[in-house]
């Protein structure tokens, strides 16, 4: 796992070897936005703690979507630090091994990735100790906020963080190569639809759940792909 700095004593990626997490400070206080995989518990907490941060500071995990690499930690570091984790309304019965995954949609070109995206370890049934919707403020980042951003799955989600010009897009945004509608929908239209809606926050900050984020130039660029992505 990398460690990686995206604004100095506020903001920290955690890079796993597919997909990432984010590590957000308020102060002392600290929020985990995505879990990695179920094997990425140790990674994390040692991470945390080679910030000089305490782990047992860790108030909550956001999750963006239900899927195994973004899921698979988080019942583990809540459970270990008491942490609530927090999820959609609509991806919470999948995150708590109630429904199963969503199937997506798969283009041509994404069934190769799909099916290496499958050797990440199945996440094991999660508790959601609160179920989000669209405008709810989980307490953190000065009034971050949640953004329902469907079409990767039902219960997909963005947060915005107003106050700091941040934006965590979990996959409906990946950056992997170019700024780009993410892969695997359940539902493309909408996914795009939701790309277009974190776009028009115009942040000065971008975080995906796949690919580096966005520091520079931020807001023009999630604008010119997200209005040159085509709908439907």
């Amino acid at each position: 796992m990398d460690l990686v700095e995206v604004i100095p004593n506020r903001l920290h990626m955690f890079r796993f070897p597919i997909g990432q997490a984010y590590l957000w400070q308020d102060g002392e206080a600290l929020t985990l936005i995505d879990a990695g995989n179920r094997r990425s518990a140790a990674p994390i907490e040692a991470a945390v703690r080679s910030l000089g941060l305490s782990p047992e500071r860790l108030e909550r995990v956001v999750l963006a979507h239900c899927h195994r690499d973004h899921v698979g930690a988080a019942g583990e570091l809540a459970a270990r630090w008491g942490a609530r984790v927090l999820a959609h309304r609509l991806d919470a019965p999948v995150i708590r091994g109630e429904l199963p995954v969503p199937e997506p949609v798969l283009l041509d070109w994404e069934i190769p990735l799909y099916a290496h995206g499958l050797t990440v370890p199945e996440a094991p049934p999660t508790p959601v100790d609160g179920e989000l919707e669209d405008g709810d403020e989980p307490g953190f980042g000065d009034g971050a906020y949640v953004v329902h951003a469907p079409g990767h799955t039902d219960g997909s989600i963005g947060v915005h963080l107003p106050r700091h010009g941040v934006l965590f897009t979990g996959d409906c945004v990946a950056a992997v190569g170019p700024v780009m509608l993410g892969v695997f929908n359940v539902d493309r239209a909408r996914a795009v639809d939701s790309f277009r809606r974190l776009a028009a926050f115009a942040p000065s900050t971008a975080c995906f759940g796949h690919g580096d984020p966005l520091t520079a130039d931020t807001a023009a660029a999630l604008a010119k792909a997200a209005a040159d992505t085509p709908a439907g």
